[in-house]
This record gives C-alpha cells, sequence and structure tokens, in this order.
C-alpha cells in the first residue's frame, strides 16, 4: 500500500499547484492526477452537480488503488469533503486532505490586524465555506469576495494583461477599501496568477495559498499511518484528465507545473476509467499519461 500514488483531483489545472507543493516536498511519492476539464469550471454550476462530478471522478481513483486523496478544488471540498470523509475513509480506509483548512490555519498565522479577505469561486463563496472554518477566532473579521472570471483566466493560459488587471481590480476593489491585510486565495488556480493579484492589492497585503499547507497535510497523514513511500525507484506520475482537448491541458500542465508532465490522455466522459488504465504496482499502460524521475537515460528507454 505504501508504494500506491497519492491521488490528486481538481475541476482542472488548479489542483497542479498542490500537485506541485506535493513533489517538492514529498518527492519519493507517486502522484496520480486527474483534472475533469470535462465539466470545469465547477464555481457557476450547482453544489449537487459538483458533488456527482467530482465522487464518480474520486470513486475511479480509489478503483486504481491510490492510498491517499486530496481534494485540490475549494468548491469541490466545499460541497463533497463530508461525503468523501464517510465514503472513501470510513467506507474504504482511504485518508482524504481539502484545501480549505489549511489556507485558514495559514492566513490566521498571517494577520497581524484580524481582517482576512477570501476570494474564490461562486459555489466556494456562496457554500459559506470559509466563513465557517474561521468562526473559531470570532475577533477575525472575514470579508469574501467571488472571482468567477479567474478561472477563466487561468484556463486560457491568461496571467497577466491588461484585461486580467481590469477585471481583477473591479472584484478586488471591496477588499482594498476594507483594510484587509490578509488574502486568501480560495481556489487553487488563483495562485497561477499570484503577481496579478499582488500587483492590484498592494505589497502590503499578504497572499495565502493552500498548496504548501496543503502538502504539510498529506505529509503528516502518511507519517502518522506509516504510508510513506519506501521504494528507492524514482517514482512515476500520472496525468489525466476528462475534457476532449488533450493538448491545450498539456500545455497549460507544462507551464504550470514543469517537465513531470509530458503526456496527458483525455477522456470525453464524465468519470474517468482509471482502472482499466492504471494500477497501484507503477504499471503505466499506453492510454495513460505518465512521466518519472530517472536519468535521460533511462526515460529514453521507457
Amino acid at each position: 500500500m505504501s508504494d500506491a500514488p497519492i491521488g490528486v483531483f481538481d475541476s482542472g489545472v488548479g489542483g497542479l499547484t498542490v500537485a506541485r507543493a506535493i513533489l517538492d516536498q514529498l518527492p519519493n511519492e507517486r502522484i496520480l492526477y486527474v483534472g475533469d476539464t470535462a465539466h470545469s469550471p465547477y464555481g457557476p454550476k450547482p453544489i449537487a452537480d459538483v458533488r456527482r462530478y467530482a465522487l464518480e471522478v474520486l470513486d475511479d481513483m480509489v478503483d486504481a488503488g491510490v492510498k491517499l486523496l486530496v481534494i485540490a478544488c475549494n468548491t469541490a471540498s466545499a460541497a463533497m469533503f463530508r461525503d468523501a470523509r464517510e465514503r472513501f475513509t470510513q467506507g474504504h480506509g482511504i485518508p482524504v486532505v481539502e484545501v480549505i483548512q489549511p489556507a485558514v490555519r495559514a492566513a490566521v498565522r498571517k494577520t497581524r490586524n484580524k481582517r482576512i479577505g477570501v476570494i474564490g469561486t461562486e459555489g466556494t463563496i456562496r457554500s459559506g465555506a470559509y466563513e465557517d472554518a474561521f468562526i473559531a477566532d470570532p475577533d477575525l473579521q472575514v470579508l469574501t469576495q467571488a472571482c468567477p472570471r479567474f478561472v477563466e483566466f487561468v484556463e486560457s493560459g491568461i496571467t497577466s494583461g491588461e484585461e486580467l488587471f481590469q477585471v481583477a481590480e473591479e472584484y478586488l476593489a471591496p477588499l482594498k477599501s476594507s483594510d484587509i491585510d490578509t488574502l486568501v486565495l480560495g481556489c487553487t488556480h488563483y495562485p497561477l496568477m499570484a503577481a496579478a493579484l499582488q500587483y492590484v492589492m498592494g505589497r502590503g497585503v499578504a497572499l495565502v495559498s493552500s498548496a504548501e499547507e496543503t502538502a504539510f497535510d498529506v505529509y503528516r497523514v502518511l507519517v502518522r499511518h506509516g504510508m510513506l513511500r519506501r521504494d528507492q525507484t524514482p517514482p512515476r506520475h500520472l496525468f489525466e484528465a476528462t475534457g476532449a482537448d488533450k493538448e491545450h491541458f498539456l500545455r497549460l500542465a507544462h507551464r504550470f507545473l514543469g517537465p513531470e508532465v509530458n503526456r496527458v490522455e483525455t477522456f470525453e466522459t464524465g468519470a474517468v476509467p482509471i482502472a482499466e488504465r492504471a494500477s497501484a504496482s507503477g504499471s503505466a499502460p499506453a492510454a495513460t499519461s505518465r512521466t518519472d524521475s530517472a536519468s535521460p537515460e533511462e526515460r529514453a528507454s521507457t
């Protein structure tokens, strides 16, 4: 079981920020990443639909033999974290990590004036998940703002430019005028445009991404359960998406994650039948994207 991959799930490419942090903190672990690009963006969709889409993919990842699930999507975390924990942790003994609580912990540590802003998709903000997570500290003032177009920009590969700055100024104006000193990037897509957000907010506002904190939660859970990978052979990573445009996903994955992604297979159905293509043994049949950390000579031979 310790050699099984960590399953990382997102609605698209945003979860690659979490996958990158996991690879940095746990370089010996294997990653199975699935982006549900067929249904992206999740933000505007009804919570019931988001729950159904996410659980379908997570079911397939469990069938593929993952040892831990990471819901690297704030909208999905808000919609179905409790369902996932009941279905997979209680039902299968597979731990589930999400991205909202880690971001909240980091924001509480960073704030100096107790005024925290949260930006996210319509679904995340509408759910009230962040207000609920911050409620333990009654001295905090939490202001939220939906920024639905940000995901569209990132999924199009746009992380700078006048149009983005104009939209960001409009979205962030209420938070700037409220004198927040900490801004939670409540969508895993948003760190991919962090430079633009910092430019608009100014250097006096600390940006908080959940990626590193979530990766630490993954580390902590693996250690606690004795699930760290012990095999010292270079880990092999799999990246899959449910949408039809694999070249677009591959371009963004290369840009945002790096050379770990060298090929992506996409599927037009909502649920990805991963179990037919990937197993916990580390094999990577032809219809699946894969890469590894071996030497160039070893990679050329695979």
